[in-house]
């Protein structure tokens, strides 16, 4: 399965929008590919927005991090937004949301990167 999502750059930041409702396993998989492509150019910044997901199970949570490990590598600015409360939940407990930047909305964590 393919991961629906929208992706658009501005100023060599990446927003790829996840358009799925629920993130498991095929569309993690997807996910993680597209998110490796967003990243591989030497972009300054990579917006996930997630605002229309409110499933995920460890697969995504596994594109998030696949996500951090890039950044790190690569060090590009990477920001989650639009995280439902489930999800922050879910971060918080197996303990990754602290490897995260958090935005309310895009335009803002396109400022925040700029």
């Amino acid at each position: 399965m393919n991961c629906n999502c929208i992706l658009e750059e501005k100023d060599n930041i990446v927003i790829l929008k996840v358009m799925e409702k629920a993130v498991e396993s095929e569309i993690a998989a997807s996910l993680k590919t597209k998110i490796i492509m967003a990243a591989k150019n030497s972009i300054k910044g990579l917006i996930l927005d997630l605002s229309n997901v409110n499933l995920m199970d460890s697969s995504g949570l596994g594109a998030l991090l696949l996500a951090y490990r890039l950044q790190k590598d690569s060090n590009f600015s990477l920001i989650l937004v639009g995280v439902q409360d489930f999800l922050q939940v879910l971060m918080n407990i197996t303990k990754i949301e602290e490897n995260f930047t958090f935005a309310d909305s895009v335009e803002n964590a396109i400022s925040m990167i700029k």
